[in-house]
């Protein structure tokens, strides 16, 4: 009976599996097609590649995405850190209360989120234009731009904004694990509140840190609903760019582009899980050294 369970248990894996990946295996296969099918093999070859390469648009949003995403990695990383420090420092009766209201960004529709942002930017740049021609009007030294419009700016704002909370809920459990005394005996030391920032408590929230920003960067990377309705006409995503070329015909450079990112991704998490290990066996090694 056991070993009946322990066969469909396996089988039910594979199955998922083959589910989960089948369709990237055959996406990454037809990306080296020679002809323009998607279903139908007419020998290897890179041309979708090179195409790809020689695509403006295609590489103008990937330039795009890429600059976005590092950007609100860098700045959500900075500010979402400083912000799980500053609940760790609050008391639980305030504290609580916060952190369900940014874990509510999380929880909520992507589509929520990406009107309510279009929303408030629109009434923005309409209380930006009245008060623009109000001090246009006051003085002649500075001209003030009376229309403001989403593009990049707007993008930049909205992505980070969703990165934040993913942030502090990496860097939140790093800090409870701290030995709250490390920081006031730094203090008694000699050091100042930055200096012990910088040695003690950098150190030990590193790794959530890390893991917030690489979170970060993927749900950047990834984001398709909030930049659409964030982007404007005037910036473009790559996963806008696919989503716009695949109401006309799915291009094998669609193909071309969807495998670089995955084996970008699965590079980057190999990298990661490698570091990892290493960092184990070297404290492994440390405690049977002690």
């Amino acid at each position: 009976m056991k070993r009946n369970n322990s066969f469909l248990n396996r089988l039910f894996m594979v199955l998922v599996f083959v589910f989960l990946y089948a369709p990237i295996v055959l996406l990454i296969i037809f990306s080296f097609n020679a002809g323009n099918s998607n279903t139908v093999w007419k020998g290897f070859s890179l041309d979708w590649y090179v195409k790809l390469l020689h695509n403006r648009l295609i590489m103008q949003s990937v330039y795009t995405t890429l600059l976005v995403s590092l950007l609100a990695t860098v700045i959500a990383t900075i500010a979402g850190t400083f912000a799980a420090i500053g609940f760790y420092a609050m008391r639980r009766r305030l504290r609580d209360p916060l952190m369900t209201v940014n874990n509510i960004p999380m929880m909520n529709a992507d589509i929520v989120t990406g009107v309510s942002l279009c929303l408030f930017f629109v009434a923005f740049f309409s209380f930006w234009s009245d008060f623009a021609r109000w001090f246009n009007n006051l003085q002649a030294f500075i001209q003030l731009p009376t229309r403001l419009t989403m593009g990049f700016g707007t993008l930049l704002i909205a992505h980070i904004c969703f990165n934040i909370p993913y942030v502090i809920l990496s860097v939140g459990p790093k800090l409870r694990q701290m030995d709250k005394n490390l920081v006031d005996a730094a203090m008694d030391l000699g050091c100042t509140w930055m200096q012990a920032f910088w040695k003690v408590i950098l150190p030990e929230i590193k790794p959530g840190i890390v893991s917030g920003a690489l979170t970060a960067f993927t749900m950047s990377i990834d984001d398709f609903v909030i930049s659409y309705f964030t982007a404007g006409s005037s910036a473009s995503t790559l996963a806008m760019t696919i989503y716009g070329m695949t109401k006309k015909r799915v291009s094998p450079e669609i193909n071309a582009i969807s495998t670089l990112l995955f084996v970008t991704v699965l590079a980057l998490l190999a990298i990661v899980n490698i570091r990892e290990a290493r960092q184990e066996r070297r404290r492994s090694a440390e405690a049977h050294r002690v």
